[in-house]
């Protein structure tokens, strides 16, 4: 895992709650296209998963 995508879970993790890419961009100061490919990685990884559309969280919550 790199280190955007250790910012990106730990983004998540600290939400609480499922969140959306966008708000996870600005939490963490980075392009949302960019957190949509990091999140698209994190999913295949099996780290994160979306429990209803366009919403992420960590898959250990």
């Amino acid at each position: 895992m790199d280190e955007k995508e250790k910012v990106v879970l730990e983004a998540m993790k600290q939400a609480g709650k499922p969140v959306r890419p966008g708000d996870v961009a600005k939490a963490v100061d980075l392009d949302s296209k960019e957190v949509s490919k990091i999140i698209d990685s994190l999913k295949k990884k099996g780290m994160i998963i979306s429990p209803k559309r366009c919403y992420y969280a960590p898959s250990d919550c």
